[in-house]
């Protein structure tokens, strides 16, 4: 499971970065890096799928967050158990600790 957050997270953060300073045409000298590229980018992705370069990276961030979804579902399905068992303890702790303030209640109310 550590390798496949491992594989998740790398593109999104290579991406990110990218995407980042292109945008704001921070490049330290690299063509990649440039605002010209940036846009670039996005007019061929554009012309292949048939859309407004504009909302391609929109798109992109909405597929990353389904991912991060669908990757928080495996994940919580894989530890179903675990989760569980610290839901119950949860659930104890907060019963008991109900149970606890309402016997200090009634105990500051006596005469």
């Amino acid at each position: 499971m550590k390798w496949i957050l491992i594989f998740w997270a790398m593109p999104i953060v290579v991406l990110g970065t990218w995407y980042g300073l292109s945008y704001n045409d921070i490049n330290f000298g690299y063509l990649i890096l440039s605002r010209r590229m940036n846009d670039f980018v996005f007019e061929l992705y554009g012309s292949i799928l048939g859309l407004p370069p504009k909302e391609i990276p929109g798109l992109v961030v909405r597929a990353i967050i389904m991912d991060t979804f669908i990757l928080a579902g495996i994940l919580a399905f894989r530890r179903r158990k675990a989760i569980a068992e610290w839901w119950r303890a949860r659930q104890a702790k907060s019963e008991s600790d109900a149970a606890a303030l309402a016997m200090d209640e009634s105990l500051s109310s006596a005469p």
